[in-house]
């Protein structure tokens, strides 16, 4: 069997007889006098169709052609690298008095394109490749960046926060007016909470900023995002850990909320996040570079000193209550010698009544459980039906409205910086510390100012 960059049968010849490989620029008519223009793609071996190739249009999107329906196929070129030159934009400013601010790069798909030897989108854009982007950033800061690592965010784990924390701690003792941290969505949200934790009496502000959509894609809100995020990093009044991500499906508006309440609600959007139980913290118009302040301010902008506390305990588990959870997995926790246990339990805070037990043995052996609600919007309140009452009663700790994430994040801070101490670790995760917890909460969940 003849395999060709990963396409076989028909199509494989089919490209070898005309010398074609992925990342030639075609233009391709069909017989029934369509034409596509755009960049041939290499085919994944595994899911193949033996007589397709695949085109990557200058929209963005990819086409499957049959090679039955093809008249012609002509190679226009090929796609070359981009390149940078060695003088950085940053050095035609240092003579001009303007704020300074630190692209820290983690990878994600803000920082991905589509590799065309195997057709996937993976990290591969250096930080300073984003920024030569992008020219209207000359005109917000003097910008410097750093590659501190090049994941996507589902492999992120709690000893990466340690060292994301430590890279944004290193740029705030280096006296920069923000620092933007470039990161992958899926996980944005744990991260933004673990530095808002982490580092303590912060004096400038930390954004997270991502895109949903690659940014060598033509439709990419790579640009929208960053453009704001930086904004923010050295305007914004706030020093607080956010997430600076669309506020709407065009470009609009740009949100920014706060780390320890924000949740990524829909897999594919560009205003895929939101603030749950909380308003956004900022508005942000990425034209005039205007920033309302729409929402609480827990910390401020100042001449401040940060202290670094982002030690993370990784023996956390984070457990989602379900019709049928086993007492085993419970049980399995507590003997594997487990730290902490978060529940994301239903409605007011419940789970099974078959595993208090196992709960009340937890506790026992110095392993807080603390509760959380699946249901996202509302309060955890132990105290209305009796299967509450008898948590409480067994030592569970209610996370009020608390996103299970950032219980999860916070639990696993006070772990391994603070204590573990039941006492004083029910007396820490039950502190409003960093806006983390609301007792009032926004009467619409998308308020008028949203519109107007």
């Amino acid at each position: 069997m003849i395999i060709y960059h990963g396409y076989t049968g028909d199509a494989a010849a089919y490209l070898s007889s005309r010398n074609l490989e992925p990342g030639d620029n075609v233009l391709v008519k069909l017989k029934d006098g369509t034409v596509f223009k755009g960049i041939l793609m290499p085919r994944p071996q595994l899911y193949a169709n033996p007589s397709i190739i695949v085109i990557k249009l200058d929209n963005g999107y990819n086409v499957g052609i049959s090679i039955d329906k093809i008249d012609s196929i002509e190679k226009m070129g090929r796609i070359q690298p981009r390149t940078l030159t060695p003088t950085h934009y940053q050095r035609e400013q240092l003579s001009v008095a303007m704020p300074r601010a630190t692209l820290l790069s983690t990878g994600g798909t803000i920082a991905s394109k589509v590799d065309y030897e195997t057709g996937a989108v993976t990290p591969a854009l250096r930080p300073e490749e984003i920024v030569e982007w992008i020219p209207e950033l000359r005109d917000v800061a003097v910008i410097s960046t750093r590659e501190i690592m090049s994941v996507f965010s589902e492999d992120i784990e709690p000893k990466t926060w340690e060292i994301i924390a430590r890279e944004a701690y290193r740029e705030m003792e280096n006296g920069v007016n923000g620092v933007v941290i470039a990161h992958g969505t899926d996980t944005m949200s744990y991260t933004a909470s673990a530095l808002a934790f982490g580092i303590r009496n912060k004096p400038v502000p930390i954004v997270f900023v991502g895109a949903q959509r690659s940014s060598d894609r033509p439709s990419t809100d790579a640009v929208f995002n960053l453009i704001a995020a930086f904004t923010v990093a050295v305007k914004a009044p706030f020093a607080e850990s956010v997430v600076s991500m669309h506020g709407s499906t065009s470009d609009h508006v740009n949100l920014v909320h706060r780390g320890v309440k924000v949740r990524k609600m829909h897999t594919s959007r560009r205003d895929a996040f939101q603030s749950v139980n909380d308003n956004p913290l900022a508005i942000v118009d990425v034209i005039t570079r205007e920033i309302k302040v729409t929402g609480k301010i827990y910390e401020y902008r100042g001449d401040k000193n940060p202290v670094l506390e982002a030690k993370f305990d990784d023996k956390v588990v984070l457990v989602k209550v379900y019709p049928g959870l086993q007492q085993e997995i419970l049980d399995f926790l507590i003997d594997k010698g487990f730290h902490g246990i978060v529940v994301e339990g239903t409605g007011l805070g419940h789970m099974p009544n078959k595993l208090i037990d196992s709960v009340k043995r937890s506790i026992e052996n110095g392993i807080p459980v603390v509760m959380t609600s699946q249901c996202l919007f509302g309060h955890v309140n132990l105290n209305v039906y009796s299967t509450g009452r008898r948590l409480l009663e067994v030592g569970v700790i209610p996370a009020l409205d608390m996103l299970p994430e950032t219980a999860y994040v916070k639990l696993s801070w006070i772990l391994g910086s603070m204590t573990r101490d039941l006492v004083e670790v029910r007396k820490l995760f039950t502190t409003n510390l960093l806006g983390e917890i609301n007792i009032r909460h926004p009467l619409e969940l998308y308020p008028r100012w949203f519109y107007e």
